[in-house]
């Protein structure tokens, strides 16, 4: 709920734990102090500052602070000395400079999307706890070769920067398991050509549903000499996204091709009236639902299951085989998905028929990473699998031993996700 700065000067607020204020800021309002005995979590997103307080560490138990489209040209120091912080959101602030100084001991999450941050410090390879560290659209060419010591590390985005290569210490990560990569000057890949299907051959239905990088519509596809179609139609924002590109998302749609657990491209939107760039997709069944939730601020970088949900072992088993043979097909493309998360599962919601959707993290894999790169992703898909197993009242004991062996944390002794199919069978 976003509170009022009124709200704050009258002292209404006193002991809460989470204050959000979006009132075109200029300054920090200092009457937030009052409130240091009990705040956790301070979201002043959408507004026009430019620095902290230097005594931001006044707020002891601040645990998650949120700053995104402000005015920000540096990552405030006074972060450093906030001991209970764990998660920081920048994105789209213009940062250029990131100091030493500047990042919490605790760190957990930093997400620095879309600015303009050109090198990162050393000392970000100093946080044990890291977990989740969003780069997208800088203009990076490198990062420290500290970072490779961080054993925590579960999720990386370097899309949309300056990297002529990628460092080759990042598959050899051992808990890394979801890293996009697109967008970068080593990906040169494109897109196959593919149906094209003209706006004009398209009527509009509902929106089903919403993400970072577009729209999704119900729609009537009639092509000259077929008859009509229900498909779905993405509809791209053309925005940069946590995850990079949305034309890097298009390209890895295109070129996935069609698989019967994957959401692929069916043509290519044209002529939209307002240029915008789509995607025709096969429409699921209206009674298919979305497996899990996102990882939540307490869960980091692992989903959020419905607490009620159980599943039979072979249902369980047939979703996680299905899921691994798009990834596998992604594979022998030479994609890695980059997001293989229960998020982005569909599944019908009692046999265990499954899709992976979502191709916003989506890559085409540089030659020389691809095996590292491929068994980052069989970890993503042993957490899966370990999580489905978990929603069993029995999991098979030869289950488990494949799950083990997708999430060893030396990268190279798991196995390809087609070996780890056939164990699984």
């Amino acid at each position: 709920m976003t509170q009022t700065l009124d709200a704050l000067r009258r002292g209404s607020l006193a002991g809460v734990n989470e204050l959000t204020l979006r009132e075109g800021l200029t300054e920090f309002p200092r009457e937030i102090f009052d409130l240091a005995d009990t705040l956790e979590v301070l979201d002043l997103s959408g507004n026009a500052l430019s620095d902290l307080p230097h005594d931001l560490s006044r707020l002891k138990k601040l645990r998650l602070l949120f700053c995104s489209n402000n005015r920000f040209d540096h990552l405030p120091e006074s972060l450093g000395d906030c001991a209970a912080l764990s998660q920081v959101g920048f994105r789209g602030n213009g940062l250029s400079t990131v100091a030493a100084e500047s990042l919490p001991p605790a760190l957990r999450w930093l997400t620095l999307t879309d600015n303009a941050i050109a090198t990162v410090p050393k000392a970000l390879g100093e946080r044990p706890a890291l977990q989740q560290l969003m780069l997208a659209g800088n203009r990076l060419e490198s990062v420290p070769d500290s970072l490779s010591g961080l054993a925590s590390l579960e999720l990386i985005r370097l899309s949309a920067n300056r990297f002529e290569a990628l460092p080759g210490w990042l598959v050899e990560l051992p808990r890394l398991a979801w890293a996009a990569i697109a967008g970068n000057p080593f990906d040169t890949a494109v897109a196959p050509d593919v149906t094209a299907a003209p706006w004009s051959q398209l009527e509009v239905g509902p929106m089903l549903g919403e993400g970072a990088s577009g729209q999704v519509h119900q729609a009537i596809w009639s092509p000259p000499g077929a008859a009509p179609r229900e498909v779905a139609l993405k509809l791209f924002k053309g925005a940069m996204t946590s995850d990079g590109l949305p034309e890097r998302e298009m390209a890895a749609c295109l070129a996935a091709g069609g698989h019967p657990n994957l959401t692929g491209a069916l043509g290519r939107l044209t002529g939209h009236p307002n240029e915008a760039d789509g995607l025709l997709m096969a429409l699921l069944p209206p009674s298919w639902r979305i497996l899990a939730g996102p990882p939540s601020r307490e869960s980091c970088s692992r989903d959020v299951y419905d607490p009620a949900l159980r599943l039979p072992v072979e249902v369980a088993l047939r979703i996680a085989r299905e899921v691994g043979a798009a990834a596998a097909h992604l594979h022998a493309r030479g994609l890695c998905h980059g997001d293989l998360y229960a998020h982005n599962i569909l599944w019908d919601g009692h046999a265990g028929g499954a899709v992976l959707s979502d191709f916003g993290a989506a890559a085409f894999m540089p030659a020389d990473l691809a095996p590292g790169l491929e068994r980052l992703e069989v970890l993503a898909w042993g957490l899966l699998l370990g999580e489905l197993l978990d929603l069993t009242d029995a999991p098979p004991a030869a289950a488990r031993a494949v799950q083990a062996a997708c999430t060893a944390p030396e990268v190279m002794s798991r196995p390809r996700l087609v070996e780890a199919l056939d164990a699984l069978q």
